[in-house]
């Protein structure tokens, strides 16, 4: 999520979060900052929303949007955010020992007055009668006036030893890496931090200020030897004027440092360019990569501008071109 919006964008923001319940065609399914999971033959879609958006599908085409995760907003969110209204941002869903961790963002708009928080399912299922998210309250949080970087858009990945790290993060001093407890519940002790991506912020700003180093929404993919960190660039959440790309990064180590493939290091504003808009959309971004029945697969949003700037699903399947990966243009 970007941090900084104008009222116009904020409207086409949460506009996805007011969708009633129904079947909708891909194309048609508003979403931002979309994860996805299998479970029992069917997806489950999770994005920015209102109590955290959820979505079902049998064929990654034809999806039915459930019942919110939260109803009412986590009890603790009011203490990061005064008077929280419950529009949560950019989850991330894995599942581990079988249950389904649930990470999610709270922030308040163009601050990184924020949080990441987690919540804990046996099943993903809402009719099953052991359906109960519980959640665990916060992981991370950043501070204004204390932290150079944004505590959203979380992302976890095991790395060869099977240690927890999650990576986060948008503009202020780039994308972030911190070592999990073994519950992946808190940060582990004693801590251990990395910058893993990062883009050059002009040295006068506020150390309040989101700056101009504008890249967010890491997301990281284990292929073969190689661990893929994605990311997205530039502007979201402005319409028609959304800059939205998406770059990419790999390296043999889950932590990085990631190289692009002119061996530049991401933390040292290094990336392959992946996917970006065009004329038919403003922006493409925030995306996340998976590997269902054998095929590897890209989701994102882009905005539609043939929609007012709508954000939009995008599922696209990934091929492998000398190591790096390749998704068609958007259409």
């Amino acid at each position: 999520m970007y941090i900084s919006i104008s009222s116009k964008a904020l409207r086409v923001l949460l506009l996805f979060s007011c969708i009633t319940v129904g079947a909708f065609a891909q194309s048609d399914i508003v979403v931002h900052d979309p994860v996805a999971i299998k479970e029992k033959g069917v997806y489950h879609l999770f994005c920015t929303g209102r109590g955290i958006s959820h979505f079902v599908s049998t064929d990654l085409k034809n999806w039915e949007k459930l019942d919110p995760v939260f109803a009412e907003k986590p009890t603790w969110t009011d203490s990061v955010v005064p008077d929280f209204k419950n529009h949560i941002w950019a989850p991330d869903i894995i599942e581990h020992n079988g249950k389904y961790y649930l990470y999610y963002s709270v922030s308040a708009f163009a601050k990184n007055t924020s949080a990441i928080g987690l919540t804990i399912n046996t099943t993903l299922d809402p009719n099953s009668e052991d359906y109960l998210w519980e959640d665990q309250g916060i992981v991370v949080q950043s501070i204004p006036n204390r932290d150079l970087w944004n505590a959203i858009d979380p992302n976890i990945i095991f790395d060869d030893n099977g240690t927890p790290w999650m990576s986060f993060g948008s503009f202020w001093n780039g994308l972030k890496m911190v070592k999990l407890s073994k519950d992946l519940k808190s940060i582990a002790q004693p801590e251990e931090w990395k910058t893993i991506a990062k883009r050059e912020r002009s040295f006068d700003l506020d150390d309040k200020d989101p700056g101009d180093a504008a890249l967010e929404a890491p997301f990281i993919f284990k292929k073969g030897q190689y661990y893929y960190l994605f990311l997205s660039w530039d502007l979201c959440c402005r319409g028609e004027n959304s800059t939205y790309k998406v770059v990419v990064g790999r390296s043999t180590s889950a932590t990085g440092p990631f190289m692009d493939a002119d061996g530049k290091a991401l933390n040292q504003g290094g990336g392959k360019l992946l996917i970006q808009g065009n004329e038919n959309w403003y922006g493409v971004g925030h995306n996340s990569v998976y590997t269902f029945e054998g095929k590897d697969y890209y989701f994102s949003h882009a905005y539609d501008a043939n929609d007012n700037g709508t954000p939009k699903l995008v599922v696209k399947e990934i091929t492998w071109d000398n190591g790096w990966p390749i998704v068609e243009p958007m259409d």
